[in-house]
Order: structure tokens, then C-alpha cells, then sequence
């Protein structure tokens, strides 16, 4: 089991409109091709930060699914440009974490 911890900064002005984006499209569309949201957040103190988590089984399934979500014309054409407007792209942390036995989310 291995997780991904996404850590975006939006554009001034547009967290409220990106958490509704995430919440309406992106994550309803990944979840349809499989993949596993553990959760979203949004910062408390910082206007701009959203964070989400997602899970996998093993990187393999991580590969499989990537493919499926980011390699077709749909997200290449329609979703990927609607980002660009709401994110800094240069600023996202993507960070792999592997759970300690004691971890309640698994």
C-alpha cells in the first residue's frame, strides 16, 4: 500500500473555485477510473493551499491507474487546460508516503 500526499497552490483568487472544480469533476472523473481519494483540505491560514491524498496497492496499480486518468484526450483537452487557469503547476509537491503499522488510514 503506498500513498500520495498532492500538495497544490492555486492562482490568486481561485482556491474556492479549484476545492469546487476538485469536488465536482476531478475527483468524481478518477474515482470513476479506479482510483482511490482518501481525502481533500484545503489550508486553514493559507488562502492558496489545497492538499488531497490519494491511495494505491502497489506502484504497479499507481502506473496502471495514471495511464487510465492522464493518458486520453479527454484529460489532455478538457481538464488539463482548466488546471493551468486555477493551479501554479511549479508549485506542486507530490510526496510518497508508506504507512507505519500503527497508521489508521490504510
Amino acid at each position: 500500500m503506498l500513498f500520495e500526499l498532492r500538495q497544490y497552490r492555486t492562482k490568486p483568487g481561485q482556491r474556492e473555485r479549484w476545492a469546487k472544480f476538485m469536488d465536482e469533476v476531478v475527483i468524481p472523473y478518477q474515482m470513476s477510473k479506479g482510483m482511490v481519494i482518501v481525502a481533500s483540505y484545503v489550508g486553514e491560514a493559507e488562502d492558496d493551499l489545497y492538499v488531497w491524498i490519494r491511495r494505491f496497492d502497489n506502484e504497479s496499480e499507481r502506473e496502471r491507474l495514471y495511464k487510465e486518468v492522464y493518458e486520453n484526450d479527454f484529460w489532455k483537452n478538457e481538464m488539463s487546460p482548466k488546471i493551468g487557469d486555477m493551479i501554479d503547476r511549479t508549485k506542486t509537491v507530490v510526496t510518497r508516503l508508506n504507512p507505519t503499522p500503527k497508521s489508521v488510514i490504510r
